[in-house]
């Protein structure tokens, strides 16, 4: 048997790169509905690090928060996601999570899901070739512009 060697350009098999994250998303190259730079996602997973350790020292107030603030967090972002789409800190920097598999709400199980795989961090440290980490990949949710 003959080899079949290498696909041809354009062929049967050949795959076409993207040329822009996010494209084979069926999300548009800037603008609204955008993917997310990954600095606007850390700075809005920031913001909301810093709001959940200061609602959570309101409670435990004049003690430091400790896990406390973890709670809230968690709370926190999946409330949020669940009936906004977006947290306080995406908010304020102008992003939104969307569900990719169709137009709908992200919805609570998939609220669950992004959360504690962001907890987690590591999950969060692995991106794929659209920058989308693994929580939103198991979510099947992206970050996007507002």
């Amino acid at each position: 048997m003959a080899d079949a060697g290498p696909a041809e350009p354009g062929g049967p098999g050949a795959s076409r790169a993207q040329e822009w994250r996010g494209q084979r998303l069926g999300l548009p190259a800037s603008g609204a509905g955008s993917l997310a730079p990954s600095g606007q996602r850390l700075a809005a997973l920031a913001v909301d690090v810093v709001l959940s350790g200061l609602v959570a020292g309101l409670f435990t107030a004049p003690e430091l928060p400790r896990n406390w603030s973890l709670l809230v967090f968690l709370i926190e972002y999946v409330a949020f996601t669940t009936a906004f789409g977006q947290t306080p800190g995406m908010r304020l920097i102008g992003l939104r999570v969307i569900r990719v598999d169709r137009p709908a709400r992200v919805g609570l199980v998939r609220a669950l899901i992004r959360t504690v795989l962001v907890a987690l961090l590591i999950p969060a440290l692995i991106w794929d070739q659209d920058a989308r980490c693994i929580h939103d990949q198991l979510s099947q949710t992206a970050v996007v512009r507002a």
